[in-house]
């Protein structure tokens, strides 16, 4: 399930994911990384007749990144999935434009430390290197001001550490992100879990739209579909594109929506999702309003 390698970090091994297995050669995960980048292609040539520009960013598991601190894991990271499916996707001049590799940047400053030692996901480094990557890709001016912004800091249970027997507390710090941009549609489910005490239970489906009046801010409107790493809270990436673009509607799903996308008509439209999770092939059918209204229903709530 996981590996404890030096000076406290943990990494993920195991799980629903098998995400150690990830890391072989083998013919399964070859076809799934094929499949990927003829879905990435379908995306950006639908995108593109919608006069969207179609972007994808994968989130590296550490074990893609910090090999020098494994202590016995016998892994190659090299064959990451993530790294692999980058390879195929610059075979082709759309796929090259359409990929923003993060395993790189994240191994040549994998000293600064972009993840959470004892926790699956990035820091706020890590998030502010994957929104300096999109910022250049779509030619944004990236904002500079982001770790001057309030935070609070704490010590918790993150969650590899909490499946050891004497769980290990890490410092963590969550900034205060939001600022220009405010939420101006979307997240019943966030309100609804929030107002049930169970908004950490909140995940696929959650659904938010951010507006930002600055006059700094980028005119353009994005479309994200993401992840935990995106997420809908004021200190993820959700929140640093919202401090950037006019408009930024945020979508909990790696599965696409193609009816939301058409009825938004966005400037640019980008999928953030986690390394682990690329084994999974979407079929870009998702429908938000029927997951939304489901997820309502559980909670009692009239959609």
């Amino acid at each position: 399930m996981y590996h404890a390698g030096k000076d406290g970090w943990l990494f993920l091994t195991g799980g629903t994911n098998e995400v150690a297995d990830q890391y072989r050669r083998i013919r399964p995960m070859d076809r799934v990384l094929r499949l990927w980048r003829r879905q990435i292609h379908r995306r950006i040539r639908r995108c593109e007749s919608l006069g969207s520009r179609y972007l994808h960013l994968v989130v590296p598991e550490k074990l893609s990144i910090y090999e020098d601190r494994f202590d016995g894991l016998t892994l190659d990271p090299r064959l990451g999935p993530a790294r692999r499916l980058g390879t195929l996707m610059r075979w082709s001049w759309p796929g090259r434009r359409a990929w923003i590799d993060l395993v790189g940047p994240m191994r040549a400053r994998r000293d600064e430390n972009l993840h959470y030692r004892t926790d699956t996901h990035w820091n706020i480094h890590g998030c502010l290197l994957a929104y300096r990557l999109f910022c250049r890709a779509c030619g944004a001016t990236a904002r500079t001001d982001f770790l001057a912004r309030p935070f609070d800091e704490f010590d918790a249970v993150l969650d590899i550490g909490n499946k050891l027997d004497a769980p290990p507390l890490e410092t963590v710090r969550n900034y205060r992100l939001f600022r220009d941009a405010e939420r101006v549609g979307g997240g019943r489910l966030i309100d609804a879990h929030a107002a049930a005490g169970r908004l950490g239970e909140l995940h696929s489906g959650a659904h938010a739209v951010y507006r930002n009046a600055s006059p700094e801010a980028d005119p353009r409107t994005l479309v994200l579909f993401g992840d935990s790493c995106a997420n809908f809270s004021e200190n993820g990436l959700t929140a640093m594109l919202a401090e950037t673009f006019r408009e930024v509607h945020f979508i909990w799903s790696s599965n696409l929506d193609w009816g939301y996308v058409e009825r938004i008509l966005p400037d640019l439209v980008l999928c953030e999702q986690v390394e682990r999770f690329l084994p999974r092939v979407p079929e870009d059918d998702f429908d938000l309003a029927s997951a939304e209204a489901e997820r309502l229903a559980a909670l009692g709530v009239v959609a």
